[in-house]
């Protein structure tokens, strides 16, 4: 995934892994990849647009 921005990456990432553990039945893991995956994108974001 060269040349994708860092926020993309993380967020597709979590996804990845939710999906993982939905398959294995861990609900509350997958929700917390998930949370953490949108915080860490989010933070990713601001800062390559320097809170823009």
């Amino acid at each position: 995934m060269e040349g994708l921005p860092r926020y993309y990456t993380l967020l597709f990432n979590a996804v990845t892994d939710a999906l993982e553990a939905l398959q294995a039945g861990e609900y509350t893991k997958a929700e917390l990849l998930l949370l953490n995956g949108q915080h860490s994108a989010e933070e990713a974001y601001l800062q390559e647009t320097d809170g823009e």
